[in-house]
C-alpha cells in the first residue's frame, strides 16, 4: 500500500529554512527509508507565500487566491510517499522521524487510493489509469 505522509508547518516555522543539523538528520532518515525499500518520493515545499489556491464554488469560474495563507494549521511543509505493508508500519516509521520544528507539530498519514477503492470505476477507466500510471513511472 502507498501512503502520503504530510508534514505540516506552523506559522512560526513557515518559510524558514531548516538548520544544517535538521537537513542532515532528515537525509539520514530518508536514507534509512530508501534502504528499507519504502521511500517512493519525498520533498520539502516552498512557503505558502509562493503558492496559490484555485477555489471552485460550482457556480462561477474558478478563482485564484495567491498565498501566503493565514490558516497555519492547514499549511504543508513537505511530504513523503511511502510503500508500506499497512498503516501501522507507516506510523512506526514516522514516530522515528526527526522533529522538523523541534517543538509541537503534526504529521498526517493518508493512504493513497487505488483504482479498486472506487466502486464506480469501470474497467475501461481503470485500464486508462493503469496506462497513465505506467507512463508516468517510466515503464511504458
Amino acid at each position: 500500500m502507498r501512503f502520503m505522509v504530510i508534514v505540516k508547518t506552523t506559522g512560526a516555522t513557515e518559510g524558514k529554512a531548516p538548520s544544517a543539523e535538521l537537513l542532515a538528520e532528515m537525509a539520514q532518515f530518508n536514507e534509512e527509508m530508501v534502504k528499507a525499500g519504502i521511500l517512493l518520493a519525498g520533498e520539502g515545499l516552498t512557503p505558502s507565500s509562493e503558492g496559490a489556491r484555485v477555489v471552485f464554488d460550482g457556480k462561477e469560474a474558478p478563482k485564484v487566491v495567491d498565498g501566503p495563507f493565514t490558516e497555519s494549521k492547514e499549511l504543508v511543509g513537505g511530504f513523503w510517499i511511502l510503500q508500506c505493508r499497512d498503516r501501522d508500519e507507516v506510523i512506526e516509521w514516522i514516530k522515528r522521524m526527526p522533529n522538523p520544528h523541534g517543538e509541537q507539530g503534526e504529521v498526517e498519514i493518508r493512504r493513497v487510493s487505488e483504482a479498486s477503492d472506487f466502486e464506480n470505476m469501470t474497467p475501461e477507466v481503470a485500464e486508462i489509469e493503469a496506462q497513465l500510471r505506467a507512463k508516468t513511472a517510466g515503464e511504458a
